[in-house]
């Protein structure tokens, strides 16, 4: 597929990946067409319909005359399972029907999230799978890519992660043999730009960073503590404690309605000890490669988060793996 003055239809291109996608789409040539809560000084008036997953007006006028689809759109955290379905489930259903509607066909990149790997372990990881079912569902071959978890400049959640390499104590789970694994936003990015000039219909793939096979949390902890150039005590703490104080927040989530990040069904995603990416799993290496290792990723991120003490906190509707 030719880029050069075709349009890509955004969803969540104001969250923190979607702003990471919008500049290599345009890098590559593409023109960007966004869905907007509200009207943005930072977005043209003629690059952005105002509406959200819910209003089939709004969705009907962004995808008028696209060349191609990137739902990006996405709740990482909620108050309630409810509020993680409505996001992650509802919100792609309709958009499926919106493309349904166009009368043509159309491709339609989605990026969910590794998580949806393993629907049983939380409401967030279950809503991604089945926002993903969504478009075949009704029909539509997308090609879905699921990253593990993203971080780069401009995420808030890792921000406050780095955050506390400040302190005395830098807290881990303790998960023996237990891999995960990363990804720069910008890597993801990539993989959405070469997807969109050439669409894998009906394929499902993994985006990890260079190292597939996984880190130990300790390993990851390693890391961070080297990008802070901090000297904390790395703490692995086992999963009671963790989910003692998941508990806490969600009490707190119920009293005040405000989405908490570390809820039980987190605790069993940062407990789950296989979030190794096999090659099989991947893109085509002529297709995409991770270009950012680690090292480099984090010591981007923290010179950000140096640069700006206070990022002001993303809306609900951004993905992260």
């Amino acid at each position: 597929m030719n880029p050069s003055g075709g349009c890509v239809a955004l969803t969540g291109g104001t969250g923190f990946l979607g702003p990471h996608i919008a500049r290599t789409l345009e890098a590559a040539g593409w023109r960007i067409r966004y869905l907007s809560r509200r009207p943005r000084p930072d977005l043209p008036a003629e690059d952005a319909v105002i509406g959200d997953l819910d209003n089939a007006a709004a969705l009907d006028a962004l995808l008028g005359g696209v060349d191609v689809v990137v739902h990006a759109a996405g709740a990482i955290k909620a108050a309630n399972d409810a509020d993680f379905f409505h996001a992650n489930r509802d919100g792609s259903r309709n958009l499926a029907a919106a493309a349904l509607r166009q009368g043509r066909p159309l491709p339609v990149i989605v990026v969910s999230s590794l998580a949806a790997r393993e629907p049983g372990l939380s409401a967030y990881a279950a809503s991604k799978r089945a926002g993903e079912d969504a478009f075949a569902e009704a029909g539509l071959a997308a090609t879905i890519l699921r990253p593990t978890a993203v971080y780069g400049p401009g995420d808030r959640e890792t921000a406050v992660f780095l955050h506390a390499c400040d302190g005395p104590i830098l807290p881990v789970p303790r998960v023996p043999g237990g891999k995960v694994t990363l990804i720069h936003a910008a890597d993801v990015a990539a993989a959405v730009a070469a997807t969109c000039g050439a669409p894998q219909p009906g394929q499902t793939f993994e985006l990890t960073d260079e190292n597939r096979s996984g880190l130990s949390w300790r390993e990851l902890a390693d890391a961070i503590r080297a990008a802070c150039a901090s000297r904390a005590a790395i703490l692995e703490l086992p999963r009671p404690i963790f989910q003692v104080i998941a508990a806490c927040g969600g009490l707190a989530a119920r009293a005040t309605g405000r989405a908490a990040m570390l809820t039980p069904g987190k605790v069993c995603e940062l407990f789950h000890p296989d979030w190794a990416s096999p090659p099989e799993r991947q893109l085509p290496a002529a297709l995409w490669r991770p270009r950012i290792p680690l090292a480099e990723g984090l010591a981007e991120t923290v010179s950000w988060l140096r640069a700006k003490p206070n990022p002001p906190a993303q809306g609900r509707f951004h993905h992260a793996g």
